[in-house]
């Protein structure tokens, strides 16, 4: 049922938008409606009303609950940046009368992390009433957070979305990797060391697919070798390093910021090693559709001219 002139976008209610993000959240129009004080006869004519503006189908019925369509999937992203947008200005509104307060929203993979807080430190100087949500986690999930307007900007990987073409990308920082150890890791101390010592070490890993889990499948391809089979899989630093702090014999691949952060605390070493593959660059990335205030300009500004003095 296409959607006509007389019915347009804008016929759709606050309560309708409400709806639908939390019928996403809980999977099930009952709980939905009971979340926004609604009740569910009026939820049902409410959700029904949507999918006549809009023309769709928004969700189909199962056993489990409502899943929404791909139609209903666009919707949900819309109406949560729509909700995430009203809740930012509310924000904006209250600290503009409080000093001239700001918030930034920042998401970032593990291995920008310690690049992350150096920027962050430098921007503070400069702008000390800011304060900051930082997501830590994969660039899969910062970009679904990103869409639904949780997130300002993320700092990952465009590589790993498949429309790129919705997205302000610069890639600013290399990345670099390094083999981690504990201090007690009996190579410490050698000169060289290949892959073939490490055959029979505890391999500390991220989750399949992931970049960094990728990179470390073709060294041992193009070393000749089989992934080893003990894995231990993370997506998360303080996880890893406390594996490597409980097992001498636990190794794991990190990026050398990271790397430098554990190690000068003592916490880790770097086993000296030449690895042939090469780490996507970090990318900065922000939404096409969204105008972003000034402070998170200046905070862009910050990263990016951080990463230029590194060089």
């Amino acid at each position: 049922m296409p959607r006509t002139h007389s019915q347009p976008m804008t016929r759709l209610s606050m309560r309708q938008l409400l709806l639908i993000s939390a019928i996403d959240d809980n999977g099930s129009l009952k709980r939905a409606s009971e979340l926004i004080g609604m009740s569910q006869p009026r939820a049902t004519k409410a959700l029904q009303e949507a999918e006549e503006i809009t023309g769709t189908k928004l969700f189909n019925r199962t056993n489990r609950g409502l899943n929404p369509t791909h139609a209903g999937e666009s919707m949900i992203r819309h109406a949560k940046t729509i909700l995430s947008q009203l809740k930012e200005m509310e924000e904006e509104l209250r600290t503009a009368s409080d000093s001239g307060w700001a918030k930034l929203r920042i998401g970032t993979i593990m291995g920008a992390v310690p690049y992350l807080t150096e920027t962050i430190s430098t921007y503070l100087r400069r702008f000390p009433r800011t304060s900051f949500e930082i997501l830590e986690d994969t660039s899969v999930e910062l970009f679904r957070q990103l869409d639904r307007g949780m997130l300002d900007l993320i700092i990952g990987r465009s590589s790993m979305i498949a429309t790129p073409q919705l997205y302000h990308v610069t890639a600013f920082h290399d990345e670099r990797l390094a083999v981690v150890a504990n201090p007690a890791h009996p190579l410490i101390g050698r000169t060289r060391v290949r892959l073939t010592d490490l055959e029979d070490a505890r391999w500390i890993v991220y989750t399949a697919a992931m970049p960094m889990r990728l990179l470390l499948e073709q060294e041992f391809r193009q070393a000749g070798l089989g992934m080893p089979r003990g894995l231990m899989e993370t997506r998360s630093a303080l996880t890893t390093i406390s594996l490597i702090q409980a097992d001498p014999n636990t190794v794991a691949l990190l990026s050398s910021d990271v790397a430098a952060f554990f190690v000068n605390f003592g916490m880790a070493s770097v086993l000296p090693m030449h690895l042939r593959s090469k780490s996507e660059p970090y990318e900065l990335i922000t939404r096409r559709s969204v105008e972003l205030p000034p402070h998170a300009l200046a905070f862009i500004e910050d990263l990016v001219a951080g990463a230029t003095t590194r060089l």
